[in-house]
């Protein structure tokens, strides 16, 4: 891939834009040697006014994802793409967000430009865990555990029971549930299905994927064996 084009795709600029870079001299190797657009180096040796090009396509983003954040590129108000470099946006492929979190939950989420990555993680076949911590406003009465591990919960207006889930009293409000399905809302509304209601919701893990000690706005690019790890892929390794 020619240089203008990979750099391009990066988000720093149209084609055009891009091409300004070169002519300013403002795109180097690690030694400041000035590059032109024609010339073949690997992305690692490549500087944009002395800084490091953003990570190649292929990216995985882990993300602690703050309360009031969306999962969208259009919706009014705060997006998760407002806690990334602004010209992440620009990116092509583009990134998108690897399953949802409304805007009332917090907690791990992943982004990526993978798109072939993302289908293998949200598929149902996957079965791939999904950890949640909820705080609800009432007392759980000790029956929930058996029900959503029995795989015969149907949530209101579907026609296909959910597959078992497991869950863990941590207090008398607080609880720990494990799903590897995706539905719309679905933590929400089996706590509701039990005449619950949910105050606070947290996604604490997916895979074998924590949150690590990132604090709510922050992320970090994860390298291909820890996504290999997470998820059980090999041929990322």
């Amino acid at each position: 891939m020619k240089l203008v084009r990979l750099i391009a795709n990066l988000g720093y600029g149209s084609r055009k834009e891009v091409t300004q870079l070169f002519r300013e001299g403002r795109v180097t190797d690690p030694t400041g040697e000035v590059l032109y657009a024609d010339d073949k180096l690997d992305h690692a040796d490549i500087r944009i006014d002395g800084e490091m090009l953003d990570p190649p396509n292929g990216l995985v983003l882990l993300m602690h994802k703050p309360t009031g954040y969306t999962c969208s590129r259009k919706d009014a108000g705060r997006l998760v793409y407002d806690l990334l470099p602004p010209r992440w946006r620009r990116r092509d492929p583009a990134l998108s967000t690897v399953g949802r979190l409304d805007r009332d939950t917090s907690g791990l989420l992943l982004l990526t430009d993978d798109g072939a990555l993302l289908h293998r993680i949200i598929s149902p076949k996957a079965n791939v865990a999904k950890v949640y911590e909820a705080t609800l406003a009432r007392d759980l009465q000790g029956s929930e555990g058996e029900l959503f591990a029995s795989g015969t919960l149907m949530l209101e207006s579907e026609t296909t029971p959910l597959a078992p889930a497991q869950l863990q009293v941590l207090e008398p409000r607080r609880a720990r549930l494990t799903v590897t399905e995706g539905r719309y809302h679905q933590v929400r509304r089996m706590f509701a299905a039990v005449g619950n209601h949910v105050e606070a919701l947290e996604r604490v893990a997916i895979g074998r994927l924590t949150l690590d000690g990132l604090a709510p706005g922050e992320w970090r690019a994860l390298d291909a064996a820890e996504t290999a790890k997470a998820f059980d892929l090999p041929y990322l390794l």
